[in-house]
């Protein structure tokens, strides 16, 4: 039997259509797989998962972190670590990461990393003591090298966690007193500061804080407000600072930063006031709460300088 003519004309069409679902340009290419990948535990409870960045040819949205098959931490793609808590003491697991691009596109998982928990402790409510002869250099537009010399605990130290800003970015083993820190932002001024950890999550106060300056950026780190302090006083906090120096033409404006944003704007009238500036701002949280704050000064020319370093403040 011979098929009719509109049928085959009609089959043909939907065939085209079927053709052409997948644009030209479309997305299809899966990222490599993270390398690199390290579990460890700094706790009875917790692991530190992390990796090395993967390739694709538009981008990483983000990581998928799986135990054992099962996702069970996801981070963007700017993220190249992360903790997985609540796992049980003295426990085996096994780790792998994967990559997965804005098409939803999945790269292979990782290899797989054992990783066993460290076993539970009696009850430990003390804290290591805080590093000490926090140093280092930035060694390149976006990587910084620390070191300290070892905390000490009743128990043991377990981890070394450092932090950037008051956020906790990078964890080495309680054995290390050094870090690397990579993915930072060319000439921009960070801030750092190493606490230790023990079994029983317990973490020491803060070491002394670290300013270090990646080479090369946009604007200039000179033109940075500098040497930054941050005090508590009873419902306040009272700041000084060095104001850059702008060919000697008269700094008049400061923007205040706090936990991260804008909060307020410091403006001389008149003439500013010669050598280091002051500004005392009051504070209705209760005692105990943390800010951490950052100043940037107007130049001359109406632009606005680079961001000076970061200073953390626990109000009284």
């Amino acid at each position: 039997m011979q098929r009719p003519l509109a049928a085959t004309v009609l089959t043909a069409v939907v065939l085209s259509l079927a053709a052409c679902t997948t644009p030209p340009d479309a997305d299809t290419r899966a990222p490599t797989a993270p390398r690199g990948v390290t579990a460890q535990s700094g706790s009875a409870t917790s692991v530190h998962v992390m990796w090395s960045a993967s390739a694709d040819d538009r981008g990483i949205a983000a990581y998928e972190v799986h135990q054992q098959g099962r996702k069970v931490k996801e981070v963007p793609a700017t993220t190249l670590m992360t903790d997985v808590e609540a796992l049980a003491p003295g426990t085996p697991y096994a780790f792998t990461v994967l990559a997965r691009d804005a098409a939803g596109n999945r790269s292979p998982h990782s290899a797989s990393v054992p990783v066993t928990t460290l076993a539970a402790q009696a009850e430990d409510r003390t804290a290591p003591t805080r590093p000490t002869h926090l140093n280092g250099k930035a060694t390149g537009p976006r990587t910084v090298t620390l070191a300290w010399r070892p905390a000490k605990d009743d128990t043991a130290v377990t981890a070394y966690d450092v932090y950037q800003a008051d956020t906790r970015i990078h964890t080495v083993s309680g054995t290390a007193t050094r870090a690397t820190v990579t993915t930072l932002r060319p000439g921009t001024i960070y801030t750092f500061t190493v606490r230790a950890r023990d079994a029983a999550e317990n973490s020491s106060p803060d070491s002394t804080p670290l300013d270090l300056t990646t080479p090369g950026g946009r604007i200039p780190t000179s033109t940075a407000p500098t040497n930054l302090t941050a005090t508590a006083e009873r419902g306040a906090v009272k700041l000084t600072w060095a104001p850059p120096k702008a060919d000697g033409a008269p700094i008049k404006e400061h923007q205040l930063h706090l936990n991260g944003r804008l909060a307020t704007t410091i403006v001389w009238g008149a003439t500013p006031p010669a050598g280091r500036a002051t500004y005392t701002f009051t504070v209705q949280d209760p005692p105990g709460t943390r800010y951490s704050v950052k100043l940037r000064a107007r130049l001359p020319d109406g632009t606005w300088g680079a961001f000076s370093a970061q200073r953390s403040v626990v109000t009284r």
